[in-house]
């Protein structure tokens, strides 16, 4: 398997902060470059160096940055979206921090063409029991009964191949009634939106701190023909929505959950159905603590692999 390796900018205070974010999305190799933390070690007293590689003494002037790798396939290109949609959310969610440029280099390759070359991997996708994922690209068999939801990712997250993308539409698909008004936190390529509609909502808002992600849910509510039910902003939530809806649907990473289980019930009444996805196994216990603590009774938990998604809804309903 070929490996691409990914470079993230940020600052020496924001290291802790950056790599957690991007551990929490699955990755658990990274390597940090820093050039103070470099200049620390070179400066301690009881460790005498009588050479050090010229390589090496390049990190004394370097930006700080956190290095991963991810394959070159359309996992790969999944996890990589996942991290650049939310990666926003970390300098509003912390202020006080100087985050640095939270710039992405791809190393070697161009990102644009990065973006389009994982296409060859890309293949329809049967998801749950009628969901059928296919890129706007190739064509799909269908069974009596499917729905088909066509896709043009770009650089948004969201293809359905990713485990907590799969598992939200098949809570989604399992929970959704005829006639629902749905709100996708965190929408990226708008997959849950549109997949919501095709199955039969009402109508869905999705919100998204990423501006390129809202440009690409819009193409693709066109690609499907429902634009005209689909609403996407481009903001945080609690300034962009004021609304209630039947479900909710957030596939984000744990930290944003726990956060979000603040505020979510108010886009709740009694009856709302609200799923969460993109729970790394070992966050489990902490995202379920959450949604307990702001009232919320786990109704249905799934898992794929390293991925967990539940379903909830108020506990005095």
């Amino acid at each position: 398997m070929e490996w691409t390796k990914v470079k993230l900018f940020t600052t020496t205070e924001a290291i802790e902060i950056v790599s957690g974010y991007i551990i929490s999305n699955g990755l658990r190799g990274i390597v940090i470059e820093d050039a103070k933390d470099f200049n620390d070690f070179l400066e301690d007293t009881s460790v005498y160096w009588d050479y050090i590689d010229d390589e090496l003494m390049k990190l004394t002037e370097c930006e700080t940055s956190i290095a991963f790798y991810i394959p070159d396939n359309i996992q790969g290109r999944e996890m990589f979206g996942a991290i650049k949609s939310g990666i926003g959310k970390l300098r509003l969610d912390n202020p006080d921090v100087d985050m640095g440029r939270l710039e992405f280099e791809i190393e070697s390759v161009n990102e644009q063409d990065w973006s389009t070359a994982w296409k060859k991997y890309y293949h329809p996708t049967r998801i749950g029991e009628k969901i059928v994922v296919c890129p706007c690209w190739e064509t799909c068999d269908l069974k009596d009964g499917d729905v088909k939801v066509t896709l043009d990712p770009g650089m948004a997250f969201g293809t359905g191949t990713h485990e907590t993308t799969s598992l939200c539409m098949a809570l989604i698909e399992e929970n959704l009634k005829k006639g629902d008004t749905v709100l996708d936190i965190g929408t990226g390529s708008g997959i849950l939106s549109i997949t919501s509609l095709l199955l039969g909502a009402k109508s869905a808002v999705g919100v998204d701190i990423d501006e390129l992600a809202v440009k690409i849910a819009h193409e693709n509510a066109e690609l499907n023909g429902v634009s005209d039910k689909a609403e996407f902003v481009c903001g945080d939530l609690t300034e962009k929505i004021s609304s209630k809806f039947d479900l909710i649907c957030a596939n984000i990473v744990a930290d944003v959950i726990i956060r979000l289980c603040d505020s979510v019930t108010n886009y709740m009444h009694k009856n709302t159905t609200f799923i969460v996805s993109g729970i790394i196994n070992d966050r489990c216990d902490d995202v379920l603590g959450a949604l307990q603590n702001a009232g919320l009774k786990i109704t249905q938990k799934k898992e794929l692999n390293d991925w967990v998604a539940v379903c909830c809804k108020l506990e005095n309903n």
